[in-house]
């Protein structure tokens, strides 16, 4: 289930929504602001919504599953990393209403996302679903670097 969610989140969802827009829409806007809108919107609103109520509600999935750490000692951590979670899932899915928040939370999910991507990559012994985190934290973060870098050097 967490690979499905990871792989229509982070991929066919953003895609197909630019897809769509774009050839159904007709949409004039350039590629890459419409990678930048769908990507904020699914892969760091949607997605990130998910995963904070999930991290807030059930931290054991995260703290178990994600980082493979037993005991409770690290639910409290794991349920304010889903209050961040949530709040720039919340500002990401907004981003459809506003465009004026979709650089912001492009570069802030950038960040997020870079990171915890090497994070992943530094952890020797990675369980599949880590895998699956670095690979999509690492394939989202591109995107967003892709598209701050174009809307920041695009006159």
């Amino acid at each position: 289930m967490y690979l499905l969610i990871v792989l229509l989140l982070m991929f066919v969802l953003p895609s197909g929504s630019i897809y769509l827009e774009h050839s159904y829409l007709h949409s004039a806007a350039p590629l890459m602001l419409l990678a930048g809108k769908w990507f904020v919107f699914w892969s760091a609103g949607v997605r990130l919504v998910m995963a904070g109520l999930r991290q807030y509600f059930q931290p054991r999935f995260t703290s178990e599953q994600i980082f493979d750490i037993k005991g409770d000692e690290a639910l409290p951590i794991v349920r304010e990393l889903g209050v961040a979670n949530l709040a720039t899932g919340v500002v990401g899915v907004a981003s459809l209403a506003e465009p004026t928040f979709v650089l912001p939370v492009a570069i802030a999910a950038a960040i997020f996302y870079g990171v915890a991507g090497i994070r992943h990559v530094a952890e020797s012994g990675r369980t599949r679903n880590e895998n699956i985190a670095m690979i999509s934290d690492l394939f989202v973060f591109l995107i967003f670097a892709a598209y701050v870098a174009f809307s920041t050097f695009t006159p």
